[in-house]
């Protein structure tokens, strides 16, 4: 997360997309009302000449009252010219030596190395349930999950143990995510009126993150919590639900499944198992009543 002059304007990554046009979209987080004009700045190989192109500037809707916005930042890019970083600038003059430079991602081609990555934003608040983040990481490993994506801003330190493990393993991917280090965050989803910036320490902007990261990596990406599960009923894993899915539903994109919730609060004695009493956070294994299903 890089800071522009403007204070209003955050930079996560840039990343090639030629899905529609040859452009460079910027996943960022801006001031919803006080960023009006920014420009990318490229520098075209292999003379170096610099071209100079006017963002488009979407900010999501979805940010639930809270001033600050995931944004994309999309600029055209120059022809007969494949940059490989961007510098995004509040104006079309200036010094781009002076300016902070981004490595646009993506920007070759690549065949899927895995077929399903895990996105789960953001771990925070000294995040310590251990126990249920390493039986949802058993379960995603399970259902056919070989990567998954942690947006982390801190957590305990026997988390960060479990952390270690799975990234050694191969499994865990970490992206730092110091939010708080540039704006007042919330821990909850909606504005309160209460001075801060950004809702649920950035979970929009570092999801659409998650996304194109990954886009060209992984044939699906899964957006969850650490605490979220789908879990098929007719079939063994999520290739062959998925595969079921696509038959039935050709040409779609996007899948929304149902969710629905398991209290803490009912539990059962099976599982029990007395050797991880002493690992902290929630058994999945003891909560298998569900909720009824709500009306609407």
């Amino acid at each position: 997360i890089t800071a522009l002059k403007d204070n209003r304007t955050f930079i996560i990554s840039p990343y090639f997309d030629d899905r529609e046009s040859k452009v460079t979209r910027v996943i960022g987080i801006v001031h919803h009302e006080d960023v009006k004009q920014l420009y990318c700045w490229f520098c075209c190989p292999p003379d170096g000449k610099i071209y100079v192109s006017k963002a488009k500037i979407d900010v999501h809707s979805d940010r639930f009252g809270f001033p600050y916005g995931a944004a994309d930042i999309v600029c055209l890019e120059p022809e007969n010219c494949d940059p490989t970083h961007v510098s995004i600038h509040q104006s079309p003059r200036g010094n781009i030596d002076q300016l902070p430079r981004f490595e646009i991602k993506n920007r070759k081609a690549e065949t899927f190395s895995v077929d399903f990555t895990v996105c789960i934003s953001a771990m925070f608040g000294n995040y310590n349930n251990v126990l249920q983040f390493i039986q949802s990481m058993e379960m995603y490993k399970i259902l056919g999950v070989q990567k998954v994506v942690i947006y982390k801003n801190n957590c305990s330190h026997l988390m960060e143990k479990v952390l270690k493990f799975y990234v050694e393993e191969g499994t865990v991917e970490i992206i730092p995510w110091p939010i708080n280090l540039h704006l007042k965050v919330s821990s909850k989803w909606h504005f309160m009126q209460d001075g801060t910036h950004i809702g649920y320490y950035g979970q929009i902007t570092a999801l659409n993150d998650c996304i194109y990261r990954n886009m060209q990596r992984s044939k699906f990406v899964v957006l969850n919590d650490a605490d979220e599960i789908i879990l098929p009923l007719k079939h063994p894993d999520w290739k062959s639900m998925m595969s079921s899915l696509q038959e039935q539903n050709p040409g779609t994109g996007i899948f929304l499944f149902e969710n629905h919730i398991f209290p803490e609060t009912v539990s059962t004695h099976m599982f029990n198992i007395s050797s991880w009493n002493t690992v902290p956070g929630v058994n999945i294994l003891q909560h298998v009543h569900r909720e009824p299903d709500r009306k609407d």
